[in-house]
């Protein structure tokens, strides 16, 4: 691999951790214009997906059916944390569609949100599946084989009709053959796709421009979606976190996955951007992004500046002393 690094912390003058990557910017016409490292580098997209997984659900008209709000349907696409408001619109879609919780194949847990977490054990509540930060997905999913008429029973496994639909819809995005999405299973029990970063990065600015789309329903059902995560950012994760901070633009469409995956597209730039942490981690994502964002010269002070206050170059210790600081090194 050609991997190169990304950003350094040091604690005092002495390097102390290095986290090297890959990153990818595409133009419209699907070429490369910018990279760090390899753009070719495959990655398995993980939660970043959820956008583009959930567009099966708006090509089958699911949101004709069942009368969801568009809070609601922010969560097809979230990481959410299980604070309240996620797990009134993960109750109001059930209970439209008369799905049970106990039909998600994703494990019962405690919330991801701290505060959640804390409320609920002190008021003796257990683990549920829609405290599962992908839940929102797999009712997606579930509602989608209730309306086209697929079996409910296997809903995760790749044979499944309902996968086989997402497995399309994400290479018509990201303009590629089936054959070339490498297949994994991801943490929450769904199938997971890996594709190279530049496709990764196509298929969001598709996202973010749906005119680049020559399908006129995946154009109506990308848009649709792009439209609901840039007017309801706080439904996609928590609060402090990198995607509400982003999609609040309306000139981006962003989401990240699990091991350091994160992609976004700009709307009047007409850009696609992806980019893989190698060692997996997403505390660095804001202040990458923020980099990425200030060096393509894009036009949105108050974003980048929410990126910054995310991503704190100092390093604080428990004493609350600035022990070291955090640089990003990288130039596209």
């Amino acid at each position: 691999m050609t991997e190169e690094r990304l950003v350094e912390e040091y604690r005092g003058d002495r390097l102390e951790n290095v986290h090297a990557g890959h990153i990818c910017v595409v133009d419209a016409s699907g070429k490369v214009v910018r990279s760090v490292g390899d753009p070719s580098f495959s990655a398995f997209m993980r939660s970043s997906a959820k956008p583009l997984q959930a567009l099966p659900f708006f090509l089958r008209k699911v949101d004709a059916r069942w009368p969801f709000t568009e809070t609601e349907l922010a969560m097809l696409a979230a990481s959410h944390r299980a604070e309240p408001k996620h797990v009134a619109a993960l109750e109001s879609m059930l209970a439209k569609t008369g799905l049970s919780e106990d039909m998600l194949v994703c494990h019962p847990t405690y919330p991801l949100s701290v505060p959640a977490c804390h409320d609920i054990v002190a008021a003796g509540g257990g683990k549920r599946r829609i405290y599962h930060n992908c839940s929102g997905k797999h009712i997606g999913v579930l509602a989608l084989c209730a309306a086209a008429g697929y079996p409910v029973e296997g809903y995760w496994r790749h044979e499944h009709p309902a996968q086989a639909d997402i497995r399309q819809a994400i290479a018509a995005m990201a303009d590629v053959s089936e054959d070339e999405i490498v297949r994994g299973t991801d943490g929450c029990g769904l199938p997971v796709y890996a594709l190279p970063l530049e496709r990764i990065a196509y298929a969001f600015l598709r996202l973010a421009c749906p005119d680049l789309i020559a399908d006129d329903s995946l154009r109506e059902a990308a848009a649709r979606m792009a439209g609901i995560m840039n007017r309801h950012p706080d439904m996609l994760s928590g609060e402090g976190l990198i995607c509400p901070a982003l999609n609040r633009d309306a000139g981006i469409v962003a989401k990240g996955g699990a091991k350091g995956v994160y992609a976004f597209g700009l709307r009047r730039a007409r850009l696609g951007v992806a980019l893989k942490v190698l060692d997996g981690s997403e505390e660095e994502w804001p202040l990458i992004v923020a980099t990425i964002l200030s060096q393509l010269g894009y036009e949105g002070a108050d974003t980048i500046g929410r990126l910054h206050e995310l991503a704190a170059t100092d390093i604080v210790n428990d004493n609350g002393l600035v022990v070291g600081e955090s640089r990003a090194v990288f130039r596209l």
